[in-house]
């Protein structure tokens, strides 16, 4: 019973599930306010009413997920001082300084002008209003860069010196915290991935509605511009990926050991990428794989006779560094979890590659399992991009900062078990309660569909549209 009242395992867990349930709205947020935009802008430049239609409907998916991203924002950073206040303290002076950039720039930008958005519907003049919804996007957008600045510290400290006195890290230059390598390479791959999620969610409502013959002049459009998005920004993401293998590779070796689960040092042809493997846990005795050889020396290394350092060896040198302890992340969640980043991004963009040639020349598909599995879209790529976020912060375990501070170093020491307990609890329930409201909301958005088409004025040849009260 103690064990399961360890403050250090139920921090980690509370701040575990708190940030996988913030990250569901966050890269759909992301993703829909740039959506939104650019069906904006085509109305703009087109004035044509589909386009208004669709800018309607999917901004109010946007904004009740900016509305929930917000409330589960704000309780994820307050758990930094009541879970694990000997983390901020020894690196709040360093780490706390993007969240403030974060806070006070780009938070502030997209709250003030996902407001002029709302409300400046038939008060702004058009092209002004579709500037406050592109600074919405930048809002958005420099929000995510500044938490992954942040994060980047942690997986790859760097711009600080400690101040034996005081006993904390101290920050010496806010520029080369916020180009830490592993910000500049995570940042392509996650906005990108951000608007594969995105794409996702078009896929899946339109060939909802066109599964059900309904909304045929919105909901046509909105699946190829969905599909096209799809392919285009999981190219993006698989090279920017590929980018941030190498920059990982270079600041946490570890990790991409962790996430073939190689154990021991291996070079060009043996430095495979294991498809699926069965084997012991501890690597000794491999039962069965399917492999591709050369492939993880070329994705560590971009050569096919590159060393890729295996496990044993680096924690071999773990313990020379920093002292006895054990230095191996949970192999079996940054394997599984990397394949099924990998795995899933493949699967929804070939959905979309199929759906481009099925929907071709104006087609559209006749058998109900081809609309089916557009559907799943959405679940799809929402899932790839949740455990690849759990492989980015598994697979830098034991460290919270990475050959800095253990996470067993940066619990609270006042908090007992039984209050985090509590609150664990407390916060799951609430969690749940909110989940099912969104669900609710975005499902009766979703069901409900575009708004009809707005009346054009036989005067003035202008369109009349209510404004929508989102």
């Amino acid at each position: 019973m103690n064990e399961w009242l360890d403050p250090l395992l139920l921090s980690r867990w509370q701040f575990g599930l708190t940030t996988m349930y913030h990250f569901i709205f966050v890269p759909l947020t992301i993703g829909m306010a740039l959506t939104v935009a650019i069906f904006q802008t085509a109305w703009v430049r087109t004035d044509k009413a589909k386009y208004l239609q669709l800018t309607h409907f999917f901004g109010k998916i946007f904004l009740i997920n900016v509305a929930m991203g917000v409330v589960t924002g704000i309780v994820q950073e307050f758990q930094f001082g009541m879970n694990w206040s000997d983390y901020s303290r020894f690196v709040g002076d360093v780490f706390g300084a993007p969240l403030a950039f974060e806070g006070i720039v780009a938070f502030f930008l997209e709250a003030t002008f996902i407001g002029l958005w709302i409300f400046g519907w038939d008060k702004l003049p058009k092209k002004i209003h579709l500037g406050t919804i592109w600074m919405t996007v930048v809002g958005s957008i420099a929000s995510a860069y500044f938490i992954l600045a942040a994060n980047a510290f942690m997986q790859n400290p760097i711009a600080y010196t400690i101040n034996e006195e005081k006993g904390r890290a101290e920050l010496t230059s806010i520029w080369e915290l916020l180009t830490n390598p592993i910000a500049l390479a995570a940042f392509p791959h996650t906005i990108f991935a951000c608007f594969m999620v995105s794409a996702g969610l078009i896929i899946s409502v339109a060939a909802w509605h066109l599964y059900r013959n309904q909304h045929l002049e919105t909901m046509r459009p909105a699946l190829k511009f969905g599909l096209w998005m799809m392919v285009i920004a999981g190219v993006l993401t698989t090279l920017a990926g590929d980018q941030l293998g190498l920059a990982m590779v270079d600041a946490q070796p570890m990790k991409m050991a962790a996430a073939e689960a190689l154990y021991h040092t291996a070079t060009g042809a043996n430095a495979s990428f294991s498809v699926f493997t069965l084997g012991t846990p501890d690597g000794v005795h491999e039962l069965f794989s399917v492999r591709i050889p050369y492939l993880l020396s070329f994705l560590s290394t971009h050569t096919f006779d590159g060393t890729v350092e295996g496990i044993n060896n680096l924690q071999a040198q773990y313990v020379t560094l920093y002292g006895p302890g054990d230095y191996t992340p949970t192999i079996w969640i940054t394997y599984w979890a990397f394949r099924w980043m990998i795995g899933l991004g493949l699967a929804h963009m070939l959905v979309a590659v199929v759906g481009l040639w099925l929907t071709r020349g104006g087609r559209s598909p006749q058998r109900t399992w081809v609309w089916k599995i557009a559907i799943l879209s959405f679940p799809m790529s929402l899932l790839a991009m949740s455990v690849g976020w759990v492989f980015t912060e598994m697979g830098r375990q034991p460290w919270l900062v990475f050959g800095l501070m253990r996470t067993a170093d940066g619990v609270s020491p006042g908090v007992t078990g039984v209050e985090i307990l509590i609150s664990l609890i407390v916060f799951t329930l609430l969690y749940g309660i909110l989940a099912v409201v969104e669900f609710k909301l975005i499902l009766k958005a979703v069901q409900k569909g575009p708004d009809d088409a707005p009346v054009q004025d036989a005067e003035s040849g202008a369109h009349q549209h209510a404004v929508t009260v989102y």
